[in-house]
């Protein structure tokens, strides 16, 4: 048996009787089973979502990021479908949508939005701060060009919801961004005045043995602003790494304003401003 199944199908094919389907499995969406007990990937709910649509929705949004490969998207997020349907059960969200074929794609014989029609669509919700993070989140995974998007925008009806929005957030999109703080990071430091940074710059340590990634910052200033997640502390091997990549960036001169999860912002900009200063051009 597949995992999922529409109960149906398996019925009618003669593959499971229908008090196997009451005493072995359980009805996830309407008609849409799998074995008691069982703990459903993000991949096997979209497929059951779809399943349920009578294979006819289109898997969008959030949903369709992740299976794109963006990280950080929470898997109890409800699955997106482009559908006709308007009473969807509880785990599945639909809206009706123009989908053209060419905004088609599949991926493991699942139906899904491209990676720019996906971005299209996610660019669109919420604040601008959290479109950013989920484009730059989609855009590490796939590389796609903000322009690829913005085509998109030119071609739909005018006044396509929140379009403005989504132009806004493809001038800040930037997929060097490994994570949503590191997208914080850089807002933070661009709304507080300063040149855009540029993330993931690449640094040799001055015996050429040792190649680092700068999360983000000024390479003419020997400046860089770097996120630090708590697997830094934590994490032996990672934290012996560390000592010495600070060491090899000390000794080429790099400054770093090193942030993390219980850092302030006003003491951000104040740790940013004094290294600011004191870097030279």
């Amino acid at each position: 048996m597949p995992v999922p199944f529409l109960g149906s199908e398996a019925v009618a094919a003669g593959r499971v009787r229908k008090h196997q389907l009451r005493s072995a499995f359980t009805a996830v969406f309407p008609d849409v089973y799998v074995p008691l007990g069982y703990e459903m990937s993000l991949r096997e709910r979209a497929t059951a979502a779809w399943l349920w649509s009578h294979r006819t929705a289109v898997i969008a949004g959030l949903t369709a990021s992740a299976l794109h490969g963006a990280r950080y998207v929470d898997t109890s997020h409800p699955i997106e479908l482009i559908s006709q349907s308007r009473r969807p059960p509880t785990g599945i969200v639909t809206r009706k949508a123009s989908v053209d074929a060419l905004d088609v794609t599949t991926c493991g014989g699942l139906p899904l939005t491209t990676v720019e029609r996906t971005a299209f669509d996610i660019g669109r919700c919420g604040a601008v701060g959290s479109a950013v993070a989920r484009l730059d989140a989609l855009g590490n995974a796939t590389g796609f060009k903000a322009e690829d998007v913005l085509r998109l925008v030119s071609v739909r009806p005018r006044g396509a919801r929140q379009s403005r929005t989504l132009v806004k957030a493809l001038g800040l999109y930037d997929p060097g961004a490994e994570s949503p703080w590191e997208t914080w990071l850089r807002l933070l430091v661009i709304e507080a005045g300063y040149p855009r940074p540029t993330t993931q710059i690449p640094v040799l340590s001055a015996d050429g043995r040792r190649r680092y990634y700068l999360d983000m910052g000024w390479g003419d200033r020997l400046l860089a602003i770097e996120y630090d997640g708590d697997h830094h502390r934590h994490d032996p091997k990672q934290f012996a790494h560390d000592i010495v990549r600070s060491e090899d960036l000390d000794e080429l001169g790099w400054k770093r304003v090193r942030v993390v999860k219980r850092s302030g912002e006003a003491d951000i900009r104040r740790r940013l401003a004094r290294a600011w200063d004191i870097t030279v051009q």
